[in-house]
């Protein structure tokens, strides 16, 4: 049997199926014993997470009873369930004895071993499945009590220290973390705003990193009376001088660190119009995982769903892993202020993005484009399709024929109705 901590608390038997726990009461019970990580929780502190300042009665009989309860949920799941709460002086276990029967098990055995791993782009890959297991805010179902409250908070100090590894890591091999929301939530993390200067400042941000860094130095100025790191002081300097050894040792570039601006990057250069992105990803890094995969598979991958969804986010956070595999450029076209009539006002309007619009001397502006793209390596992010479908699908079926290193992700209310 299996459970999650990491999100709303859950339950599955061995063979995936959830486990229904229905009672208040038995939930917390059961949510105790999982933030003590298998170690024993008194029936004092049992009754006072469950009931508070006003226990029952006999407190020690209803406990019992909500142990059998919770003893009978497990058994109905799974036979031998109940042997999984053991009574153990001075009160009660959960024997979750395998790494893998909860889900912070196997995430701190993940971080783990993406901390002894010499590759970079395998603890990438480590930090990815780990931190795809948080579903959400561990135990924000339940007013909590100091047991589950030191558990969450414990949890999430761990969360943040792997995004920041994760997020050195992606900068290591040439990728951009999307680090805004979790810099505003958490301003005072040193280590988390040194990876998101390096990643706006490799992004051709350069101000907005200055900026940023300037915002840092104020609030420790105002809340703590102290300046920031040293460390963090020398990643200034190296910002404002444009130093290269900012640049990612993996990677060169074509043009020079730091004077290129994300909406100014051209062709000719290597091109990232990626916004800043003010959110974190949480709980949807199976999606992520899923659609970067398709990526490597197909050269066309439309994200499709109603509005809302979040697609055009997913859709940020994939380019943005994916940017070391375009060398050539990553490209942001949006779509929702538009109303191409055809593929050439299109290419017309794609080809403003890239930079690339006048001067080539093509006969059309699908044949500029095509000239455009046709030898790069780039990644083209068409964002809300769905009142141009079809201008979109001739645009990129002609795209995709004619240029074989460049690759379309794009989100729509409707599949383009093109092979990738």
């Amino acid at each position: 049997m299996r459970f999650g901590v990491l999100g709303p608390l859950a339950v599955w038997t061995d063979g995936g199926e959830t486990v229904r726990v229905p009672e208040a009461k038995v939930r917390m019970l059961l949510a105790v014993l999982l933030a003590a990580e298998g170690g024993v929780v008194s029936s004092g502190r049992l009754v006072e997470a469950l009931w508070g300042d006003r226990p029952p009665r006999n407190p020690q009989g209803t406990l019992q009873a909500r142990v059998s309860q919770l003893r009978r949920v497990l058994e109905d799941a799974e036979p031998g369930g109940r042997a999984l709460v053991r009574s153990q002086p001075p009160g009660y276990v959960l024997a979750t004895d395998a790494v893998d029967s909860t889900d912070v098990g196997r995430f701190t055995g993940l971080v783990a071993r993406a901390r002894a791993e010499q590759d970079a782009r395998a603890r990438v890959e480590l930090f990815d499945d780990a931190l795809a297991l948080w579903r959400g805010e561990a135990f924000a179902e339940f007013d909590g009590g100091s047991l589950l409250q030191a558990a969450a908070t414990r949890w999430e100090e761990a969360r943040l220290a792997a995004v920041e590894e994760q997020a050195e890591a992606r900068l290591e091999i040439g990728e951009l973390p999307v680090l805004g929301e979790l810099v505003a939530r958490y301003p005072l993390r040193e280590r988390l705003r040194a990876a998101h200067l390096r990643a706006l400042y490799r992004a051709g941000r350069q101000a907005e990193a200055l900026a940023d860094y300037e915002a840092l130095r104020r609030l420790l100025a105002e809340e703590l009376g102290v300046d920031p790191s040293p460390e963090l002081a020398r990643l200034h300097r190296a910002i404002l001088h444009q130093s290269t050894a900012l640049n990612p040792a993996t990677q060169a570039t074509a043009t020079t660190p730091g004077t290129a601006t994300a909406s100014s990057s051209a062709v000719a250069g290597v091109g990232i119009t990626l916004p800043a992105v003010l959110g974190e990803l949480v709980g949807r890094g199976r999606d992520v995982a899923a659609t970067l995969a398709a990526l490597r598979g197909d050269r066309l991958v439309t994200l499709t769903g109603p509005g809302g969804v979040g697609k055009t986010r997913l859709a940020l956070e994939v380019a943005a892993r994916s940017a070391r595999a375009y060398p050539d450029g990553t490209w942001l076209v949006e779509l929702a202020g538009e109303r191409p009539r055809d593929a050439a006002e299109l290419a017309d309007l794609v080809a403003g993005v890239l930079g690339h619009r006048d001067g080539t001397g093509a006969p059309s502006p699908v044949e500029r484009l095509l000239g455009a793209l046709r030898p790069r390596r780039a990644l083209l992010l068409l964002d809300n399709c769905e009142h141009v479908v079809e201008a979109v699908a001739d645009l990129a079926a002609r795209l995709l024929a004619a240029a074989p290193g460049l690759t379309v992700l794009a989100t729509s209310r409707e599949p383009l109705g093109v092979a990738g």
